[in-house]
């Protein structure tokens, strides 16, 4: 089955709601304006129950099929933006200056809004489904607040599913795999300690600029070396902050930057490997080096039945060849993941096309994607919610 004629009839709509929400990007938890826009919707549709403030600023729509009792299926999109001045150059540009919608989220949005007025109209499934829109997944963890604030077991949802769009797949296409598709994620900030100096006299310091330059070599070796080279490991220095001045030897610099693997113990030895490697260029060079190593996003793991279906529902809209079913994970971190622990579920990639990438100042989801997010929501809830 291709997209749905009615997903098609709203493309206009869904696409003014997609650019209103570029216009007006929000950071983290504080999308007050943004889910206001959701709820207002979610109840113009006629949704059977509209919460908010789920993890603190989520929004949780009900839509009862008219097919009989049945069991809850949850779809979630998020909200958030990202702190990044954009650069698209679009008519619907950012207004909000410093901030963007860099990653889609709008899209995510629009789509699941467009799959809910559709749902609400039709109701020809049983059970319900839980339309979830999400803060803070940049950074922020709002997948967790929301299931911590109970949102699994008030609603009764019993599996959940994600989709994501991915610049480089061409629109109409879908990806998705069982087992890991994307990975946990750890954050690490170094600080080291030494004596400061006269730049011409550097035998009176302890240079913590050459100290911090041998740790973030040395780190190098842990993906080489400490690992299996079968298993997945990224170490990435992205900060390297210390001094003033041309003429002086600083007291301290300060290094960060992120460690992401697809299995949590490999992320335990890199952890663990980071501090061996500050301890020992800390005792060689005469320094103190203290770390904090902060595990945050869990892997983002698909579960076997859920995933088949998924990619089953992705083909009646797409056609089974533009089905990619094992595609390699990302090392980037979803925090989609806190609620695949909680319930089984799927997470998905749907085609952006030919498009600068995530989290790039020139980044503008294409709304060409829409009808088929919007048909893909749709056949997954009547699929999955058959009577």
């Amino acid at each position: 089955m291709p997209i749905l004629n009615r997903a098609a009839e709203l493309q206009d709509e869904v696409t003014g709601w997609r650019r209103t929400l570029h216009q007006n990007p929000e950071l983290n938890y504080d999308v007050y304006q943004t889910a206001a826009f959701v709820a207002e919707k979610l109840e113009s549709f006629g949704c059977d129950q509209v919460a908010g403030g789920v993890g603190r600023t989520g929004i949780v729509g009900i839509i009862r099929g008219n097919l009989g009792p049945g069991t809850t299926i949850g779809l979630r999109a998020d909200m958030d933006a990202l702190p990044i001045v954009e650069a698209t150059g679009k008519a619907y540009a950012s207004q909000n200056p410093g901030k963007m919608h860099a990653c889609g989220h709008d899209g995510h949005t629009a789509m699941l809004l467009g799959a809910a007025k559709y749902l609400a109209e039709t109701r020809n499934f049983a059970g319900s489904v839980a339309v979830i829109f999400q803060p803070a997944e940049e950074g922020g963890a709002g997948g967790l607040a929301m299931v911590e604030d109970g949102m699994m077991d008030r609603f009764g949802i019993s599996q959940v599913y994600g989709m994501h769009n991915m610049p480089g797949l061409p629109v109409g296409q879908f990806a998705i795999r069982p087992g890991p598709i994307m990975a946990a994620t750890a954050e690490f900030t170094i600080t080291v300690k030494g004596r400061g100096g006269h730049a011409a006299m550097p035998h009176h310091a302890i240079d913590p600029i050459v100290i911090g330059s041998q740790i973030v070599a040395a780190m190098q070796t842990i993906a080489s070396r400490s690992i299996d080279p079968l298993d997945s490991v990224v170490v990435t220095v992205t900060k390297f902050h210390g001094g003033d001045a041309y003429n002086i030897i600083p007291e301290q610099v300060e290094l960060a930057g992120t460690v992401r693997t697809l299995r949590k113990e490999v992320a335990a030895t890199a952890g663990d490997r980071i501090r061996a490697i500050c301890a020992g260029i800390a005792a060689a060079n005469g320094a103190k080096v203290e770390v904090d190593y902060d595990p945050n996003y869990p892997v983002t793991f698909n579960h076997p039945d859920q995933t088949v279906l998924a990619g089953n529902v992705a083909a009646t809209i797409a056609g089974d060849g533009n089905v990619h079913r094992e595609i390699q994970p990302l090392m980037g971190g979803e925090d989609f993941s806190y609620m695949l622990e909680a319930r089984p579920g799927a997470f998905i990639f749907i085609g952006n096309g030919d498009t600068a990438n995530l989290h790039h100042p020139a980044y503008d989801f294409n709304d060409e994607a829409i009808a088929h997010g919007v048909s893909y929501w749709v056949k997954l809830a009547e699929t999955t919610l058959a009577a």
